[in-house]
């Protein structure tokens, strides 16, 4: 290993435990509070400035987490106290690739010891390759932040279209349309109000293959706030969840309900799938697949489904036959239904393309991961497959 010193990993840096600080003694702020799962919730007190690096010590081990800005680390993780004069965003890597979850010590819930983790064997460059390779993967997780931001762009927009044409009535051709006072509330002339199974079907029948494999979609595929659903697993059997490209998977019990849990299928090989038995799918039948995932990010929508769950504390689940009842304005015709899906459906298409290009980034960076920090790839080749994935 040219230029690389063979050391440990407290020769690089010194980590420390985060601080206690509890949800009721947060005040409104701007400074992000780290705990093992990531950024949760904000404060207004920073107990460390920027950069920092950050790592799961308590439950969600072989986390990790670079911030510029000044934090507080929260009690459930390890914090950098000393980068030892190395480049932070380096030793950001440099945790990143060390599987640390496998050094686990805890009894009943997972934990890491600092001391331990500081008598790992590692090696370092010299500061001038730390920035270059630092500089080689940044640019792969820049990458991704920008698809990342067009993403959440685009379904902005897509559900901010849902909400003026279907919520507030303010569709193309809305000034010819009069609304009309109902019980229920003003309507566009023609419109009614109806039963969400009007437009979109819920756990309608898809016969998926019994014998062989196909794509698996477990909860935790699902994202809390995007469309995209990582790519599916291989498993034989169709018990579950039955659906396809283009269908809505909606979490419907606690706390994945409350926490956003919901996608949109696409690109499942040979079209159709199964999943875990929590979702209830939706197909936009009569509106079309943009619709349906839209709905089911209309916050009224989803407080419907919240207060028609039952069942025992913390396992509770919304029910399909309530939750298809949600009440909502029903257009006269399908031309506000087809001419939404014209323009919001290209949309999520890009969605869904630019959350693939993020898988296949994600991918080369972690492969270039273990072998750049460890040395096993030179800096000059990983900057030309930097050049040919950019």
């Amino acid at each position: 290993m040219n230029e690389w010193t063979a050391c440990q990993l407290g020769d690089v840096l010194t980590l420390q435990r985060g601080f206690d600080i509890t949800k009721a003694t947060q005040r409104d702020g701007s400074v992000p509070v780290v705990s093992s799962s990531g950024i949760n919730s904000h404060h207004d007190e920073a107990k460390i400035q920027g950069p920092g690096v950050i790592i799961g010590r308590k439950g969600t081990l072989g986390t990790y987490f670079y911030l510029d800005e000044p934090y507080w680390p929260h009690d459930t993780t390890l914090w950098v106290k000393d980068f030892k004069g190395n480049d932070p965003k380096f030793c950001f890597y440099l945790l990143g690739s060390m599987e640390l979850a496998k050094y686990d010590v805890g009894a009943a819930n997972p934990t890491l010891n600092r001391n331990q983790l500081h008598l790992l064997p590692t090696a370092r460059p010299e500061l001038d390759t730390q920035r270059r390779i630092a500089s080689i993967l940044g640019s792969y997780d820049d990458l991704i932040e920008v698809n990342r931001r067009r993403v959440a762009a685009l379904e902005e927009i897509a559900r901010g279209l849902f909400e003026e044409w279907f919520v507030h009535f303010r569709f193309p051709g809305h000034e010819n349309a009069p609304l009309v006072e109902s019980p229920d509330g003003p309507l566009p002339q023609g419109w009614t109000w109806g039963p969400a199974k009007e437009l979109v079907a819920f756990d309608p029948k898809t016969k998926v293959p019994k014998d062989g494999y196909k794509p698996f979609i477990p909860m935790g595929h699902l994202d809390t706030v995007t469309s995209l659903i990582a790519s599916p697993e291989s498993r034989t059997g169709n018990s579950g969840a039955k659906f396809r490209n283009d269908d809505t998977l909606f979490a419907r019990i606690t706390p994945c309900l409350e926490n956003g849990k919901t996608g949109l299928v696409r690109n499942l090989p040979g079209g159709v799938g199964f999943g875990s038995t929590e979702f209830i799918v939706m197909r936009g039948e009569r509106s079309g697949p943009a619709f349906a995932y839209c709905l089911s990010r209309l916050p009224r929508f989803r407080d419907h489904a919240q207060s028609s769950m039952s069942g025992a504390s913390g396992r509770q689940r919304a029910r399909t036959e309530s939750v298809e009842t949600y009440t909502m304005a029903i257009p006269a015709s399908n031309d506000p239904l087809d001419r939404f899906e014209s323009t919001a459906w290209p949309m999520l298409e890009l969605v869904g393309k630019l959350g693939s290009m993020n898988e296949r980034l994600a991918a080369s960076r972690d492969l270039l991961l273990p072998r750049l920090i460890s040395g096993q790839l030179s800096v000059d080749a990983a900057e030309r497959e930097l050049e040919l994935a950019a």
